[in-house]
């Protein structure tokens, strides 16, 4: 017997807003800390430009997930003259959010995962009532989304906080945000009822811990701002969740996580523990968020760094009372780490570590791992038993148009064999529950860790380059067909 997904599977793909969606300042868009970010390689950092209106000084700050990263005092972060930010275009969702979304239903998609951009909402993130316009835009969305029957999947706050809170209010650190947050989720929920049935709360909420600023606005890179930062968008989850239940039980919230297994790169149980304790680090989130308490470790940790957290009675009751109904994560590859100094270091994983000698890696330094999907399901499956979803997967490469005019992506369509693969043995030999597969930008859109548009996802081309040139003509590549094959096939015909 062929082995298949459930018939009910959520095949699609996924973007975020301030990579994709563009017309940053048009139809009382506010601005967001995306919107402050130039662009980079995966040579050079991008940068956070910033102002300090007093003396009209400017400059930057590197955005860096190994280093922290802290604004002078008195800096602002701003848009200066003379810089290129790649969300103030991305590749124009906004003025081809129907020729994309018909292209997404000649795949065959079932779910599309995109985020909302919480400025063009609410353009302060505080303000007091939302933005008429924002809100159209995206009901226009997802009722096209609707006519070829596809599922939207909306992320709420996807690396795109709006500036004024991380200005006013230091971004997360401030415990007011969370009612900002809940207001603009029950906005949301509400006008959405009947079109949007998933939600996600915090794109890749652990990376506050690595990048603070991209995604909390927190512009103090410190362990005490980290943590309280974390603390309160939980409990912003724990309010949206309760808030979901009573506008629509149907509607259903979940988890995003940054995942990736951790591999010890030898038998030594020094490796073995180092491995223990790094995953440990990422799954503190989900343990949280999903699983409704803050592990014991946690809490001798911020005893020895020194943080107190800023919390209230009740806190922890909320937790534990509306953890998430499912969860999501993103997972591109596995990292290796040592305690020794023989290994070599990896430049592409989120984690860092070092290099693994059984995996053939990326242009960008990315492991390429065949199992990884199945080790990440399986892990997250056994520790907390609930549904999960990779809203996240795929490879960034330098695609290139042919002499036929086409593009023959060979290199996306073989990682993709190895990990739907992965995933379809977890599956139908692990009995996984799995509700869905997003492979990440499935339209061509700009690169988070790098700002370049070099390093493409989509299964369709979109005509831009680093320098925001082109013409921002779609083109369908060869992985455009072959997923149209995956989905109709309900993932049993993997071939080329």
């Amino acid at each position: 017997m062929q082995e298949t997904f459930p018939k009910n599977f959520l095949w699609g793909g996924a973007t975020a807003a301030n990579q994709y969606e563009g017309a940053y300042d048009e139809d009382g868009k506010g601005l967001s800390t995306a919107d402050v970010m130039t662009n980079g390689s995966h040579t050079q950092a991008r940068k956070i430009t910033w102002i300090k209106p007093e003396t009209g000084e400017t400059g930057y700050v590197e955005l860096s997930f190994q280093k922290p990263m802290n604004f002078p005092e008195g800096a602002v972060p701003a848009v200066l003259d003379g810089c290129y930010y790649p969300s103030h275009t991305g590749t124009d969702f906004y003025h081809h959010y129907e020729e994309d979304i018909k292209l997404m239903g000649e795949m065959g998609f079932k779910v599309f995962r995109l985020s909302i951009n919480w400025s063009r909402v609410f353009p302060n993130g505080d303000d007091a009532e939302p933005n008429e316009k924002g809100l159209e835009f995206y009901e226009k969305v997802f009722k096209e989304c609707r006519k070829y029957g596809i599922e939207p999947l909306v992320t709420l706050s996807h690396y795109e906080t709006p500036l004024n809170l991380a200005i006013k209010y230091n971004g997360w650190t401030d415990r007011r945000v969370i009612d900002f947050y809940v207001n603009y989720a029950k906005t949301v929920m509400k006008r959405y009822k009947g079109l949007v049935k998933y939600y996600l709360t915090f794109n890749e909420i652990n990376c506050i811990y690595m990048a603070p600023f991209l995604a909390a606005g927190i512009m103090t890179d410190d362990e005490q701002s980290k943590a309280q930062g974390a603390h309160n968008q939980f409990l912003a989850s724990a309010l949206t969740v309760k808030a979901a239940r009573e506008i629509d039980p149907e509607i259903k919230v979940g988890q995003m996580l940054a995942y990736q297994p951790v591999y010890a790169l030898t038998a030594d149980p020094a490796d073995q523990l180092a491995s223990l304790k790094q995953m440990d680090r990422t799954l503190f989130y989900s343990d949280v968020q999903t699983g409704g308490r803050y592990p014991d470790w946690i809490w001798k940790d911020y005893e020895a760094k020194g943080i107190k957290l800023a919390d209230q009675a009740g806190d922890y009751e909320l937790l534990a009372k509306y953890p998430v109904d499912f969860l999501s994560f993103s997972c591109y590859s596995s990292s290796t780490t040592t305690t020794h100094n023989d290994g070599e270091s990896a430049s592409g994983n989120l984690l860092g570590g070092v290099k693994n000698p059984y995996l053939k890696t990326n242009d960008w330094g990315w492991a390429i791992d065949p199992d990884v999907l199945r080790i990440a399901l399986n892990q997250l499956w056994d520790r907390y038993h609930k549904p999960l979803w990779i809203v996240e997967n795929g490879i960034g490469v330098n695609d290139q148009i042919a002499a036929d005019g086409k593009i023959h992506d060979k290199e996306r369509i073989s990682y993709l064999q190895q990990n739907i693969a992965s995933m379809r043995d977890a599956v139908n030999l692990d009995g996984i529950d799995l509700m869905g597969y997003t492979m990440w930008g499935c339209i061509d859109l700009v690169s988070a860790g790098t700002g370049e548009m070099r390093k493409r996802y989509g299964f369709v081309y979109v005509d831009r380059d680093d320098r925001g040139q082109g013409s921002l003509k779609r083109l369908p590549k060869d992985s455009f067909y072959w997923y149209k094959k995956v989905i109709a096939s309900d993932g049993a015909d993997l071939s080329d």
